[in-house]
């Protein structure tokens, strides 16, 4: 309560330690963490662990089902996280120190089960190796770390991971300095779930709209129906309330409806059937993608909703 009163008093500041917690939640959900290894590599005051914790005691399970990694480089907001995390009872393995992800990652060895993060967008002023063993899917631009990100977090999945992960709406569509190109590779090595175009005015920090990234190592785990060469599409541009002038909210409706669709096309356990809906969602083959460019805006997928007939001729 009081992170997101004050993320909203700093503005622009309050962005880089506070993730509204509808989005947050909406990844937490979708993504759903019962047990493993949970990490973010950029983990601010530590939101994504606590919504996770509260994701598995409202199912029912019990917190030490999970164990948390996180990395924080700035030590102001990084001490905020072990105090977030602490008077939860949380463990946490946080690295010895605040650390840039990039220059230094603390988790080197780790393979997560989920990873759930709200990297800083579009940041131009990185550190990049151009021989890091990262770069598996091509060599991110110097200017613009989004693809360095989706890369950090691919490397550190396990076998049957899972990441949910909120970026910039221009990581769907850039083609600047071979981004095109990195994702044009993921959508061929079928790491690209799920795709949901967000609604603006969610941030404290910034109206720009994002998208939140769904990506998996094994689309054919055996525990779920065979996804192989299909992305599903949500487009939520339209959701949410606004709750003063300038911010809104997703409402518990709005998040069942999303993550009630993604569970049904994943083919979870008493999720219902799945079927695309005009306008809101829809199951895409990777040649459907690579016919558009392997642009991933879900605009350009689901298509407008059905509009009601009244008869009336349109002259």
């Amino acid at each position: 309560y009081f992170l997101s009163k004050f993320a909203s008093a700093e503005g622009r500041g309050g962005g880089e330690f506070y993730t509204p917690s509808c989005v947050v939640r909406t990844i937490v959900e979708m993504l759903a963490p019962y047990k493993g290894r949970i990490y973010d590599p950029c983990c601010g005051s530590g939101g994504m662990f606590v919504q996770s914790e509260k994701f598995v005691e409202n199912h029912g399970g019990k917190i030490g089902d999970i164990s948390v990694y996180g990395q924080e480089m700035n030590h102001t907001t990084r001490r905020l996280a072990i105090m977030n995390l602490a008077i939860r009872g949380i463990e946490a393995d946080i690295g010895q120190e605040p650390a840039d992800t990039f220059r230094r990652d603390l988790h080197k060895d780790l393979k997560a089960d989920f990873i759930i993060a709200n990297p800083p967008f579009n940041i131009s002023d990185w550190s990049r190796d151009e021989s890091d063993v990262r770069w598996k899917y091509g060599i991110p631009p110097k200017g613009n770390a989004n693809f360095g990100w989706v890369q950090h977090i691919i490397h550190h999945l396990a076998p049957t991971g899972m990441a949910g992960f909120v970026l910039a709406n221009g990581s769907m569509s850039s083609n600047q300095s071979g981004e095109g190109d990195i994702r044009k590779s993921l959508v061929e090595n079928d790491l690209v779930d799920c795709m949901v175009a967000m609604p603006g005015q969610l941030f404290y920090s910034t109206q720009i709209p994002v998208c939140l990234w769904f990506l998996t190592r094994n689309k054919n785990d055996g525990k779920r129906r065979d996804r192989r060469k299909e992305t599903l599409f949500i487009d939520a541009r339209k959701m949410g309330t606004l709750i003063d002038r300038v911010h809104r909210e997703l409402n518990d409706d709005d998040l069942l409806l999303i993550s009630s669709t993604y569970h049904a096309w994943r083919g979870e356990k008493g999720a219902g059937k799945y079927a695309d809906v005009a306008g809101f969602c829809k199951s895409a083959t990777t040649a459907e993608i690579a016919a558009h460019g392997h642009v991933l805006t879900p605009g350009r997928f689901v298509g407008a909703e059905e509009v009601a007939d009244d008869g009336d001729p349109f002259e």
